[in-house]
């Protein structure tokens, strides 16, 4: 799941953009003010986007972007003068002052980029038998109801959806049915 972070070197300054997300339907799990703190929290998270000023107390953006674990990507909030210095390809810039809608199409964007990753890297954990399985499901639902290749993944992914379960048992369930 998705987590965001607010890191700025005011705490007020961190609830204020967090209050605006969650007004926006985002959740955010942690307002910080140290680097040390954001560091902490995301050892504990699977991934997601660390929303941060330029400094913080203890350390710039650029140092705690090299501490962050695999899956977090950040979002910088600086001036204009301040991003021009940044050299960090992997780092989102908006430049201040900070427009809301700028800020929420943003993260919009990064959150839906974050989640097209996670499923590209779950789909590649697959084994060739679970590939086999859900291809030979498709198949099946290709030749007995007509449809083609990307309706018979629909059903299938729509299927396990719904049933709470995941898409190899649901295309192990169809070819059980035969």
């Amino acid at each position: 799941m998705l987590s965001i972070i607010v890191a700025f070197p005011k705490i007020d300054d961190a609830k204020s953009i967090k209050n605006t997300l969650i007004k926006n339907g985002f959740e955010v799990n942690a307002t910080c003010t140290t680097g040390a703190q954001v560091i902490s929290i995301t050892d504990e998270l699977d991934g997601g986007i660390v929303i941060s000023g330029y400094r913080l107390s203890d350390m710039y953006y650029n140092e705690l972007n090299n501490y962050l674990p695999k899956g977090f990507e950040m979002l910088l909030i600086a001036s204009p003068t301040k991003l021009a210095e940044s050299k960090e390809s992997n780092i989102v810039c908006l430049k201040m002052p900070l427009k809301i809608n700028d800020l929420l199409n943003t993260l919009q964007m990064m959150t839906y980029n974050y989640t097209r990753r996670k499923r590209k890297e779950k789909q590649k954990g697959r084994t060739e038998e679970e590939k086999a399985a859900i291809n030979k499901a498709k198949q099946v639902l290709m030749v007995r109801n007509n449809m083609t290749e990307e309706e018979a993944h629909r059903y299938i992914q729509k299927n396990s959806m719904d049933s709470g379960i995941n898409m190899v048992e649901m295309a192990e369930m169809i070819l059980n049915l035969l």
